[in-house]
């Protein structure tokens, strides 16, 4: 990881070569990220793995704040130009003109870590900014779980939590994203309602 601290030092300095020397020292574990969470998402999904990769590294680089601490910030970094992928992604598919009014999707028995696509994963990202507001750790784990694919350890260590901070945090923005989300599609469905 001292390369790649070392490069992400450089890129924050304007080096134009060390983009180009990073990035297949951490294309793997990207690609890898990106598979975890692609393999949750429903089929038919037409996002690749190596596409979601390319198009984060693509925004990642395009960043005016290109400064990462460390490889765990930069992970940190991409985790959020991947989740931001999907939302897009979920939000052109919902749109009316790719179909998108005609199948809903419901949170009611399914667990918050499985694929959701369409009305579910957008209500899902506004609970979530709703919950950085408050709370950045609890929001960022979430993030890291949720959109990147990552397991409860690797998310911490990412962090920098233990085990035991972690599973608090976890609990807590689980909670919350529950309620905030049970109150926003019961707020959505009584005004369906004739």
């Amino acid at each position: 990881m001292s390369e790649v601290t070392r490069l992400l030092t450089a890129i924050e300095r304007g080096e134009s070569h060390a983009p180009e020397e990073l990035l297949p020292l951490v294309y793997d574990e990207l690609r890898r990220l990106a598979a975890q969470k692609l393999a949750q998402e429903k089929p038919g999904q037409t996002l690749q793995a190596t596409a979601l990769v390319h198009e984060a590294w693509l925004r990642l680089l395009r960043e005016e704040d290109r400064t990462w601490n460390d490889p765990q910030h930069f992970f940190c970094a991409a985790a959020t130009a991947m989740r931001r992928i999907l939302i897009d992604n979920a939000r052109r598919k919902n749109s009316p003109k790719h179909g998108g009014d005609l199948a809903r999707v419901t949170l009611d028995g399914v667990a918050l870590a499985q694929g959701l696509t369409g009305d579910a994963l957008i209500a899902v990202d506004e609970a979530l900014e709703r919950l950085a507001a408050e709370d950045v750790p609890a929001a960022k784990l979430v993030e890291l779980r949720f959109f990147a694919g990552l397991g409860h350890q690797e998310a911490a260590r990412i962090m920098g939590l233990t085990r035991r901070e972690a599973d608090g945090l976890w609990a807590y923005a689980r909670a919350w994203l529950f309620e905030a989300l049970r109150t926003d599609f019961g707020a959505n469905e009584r005004a369906k309602s004739p």
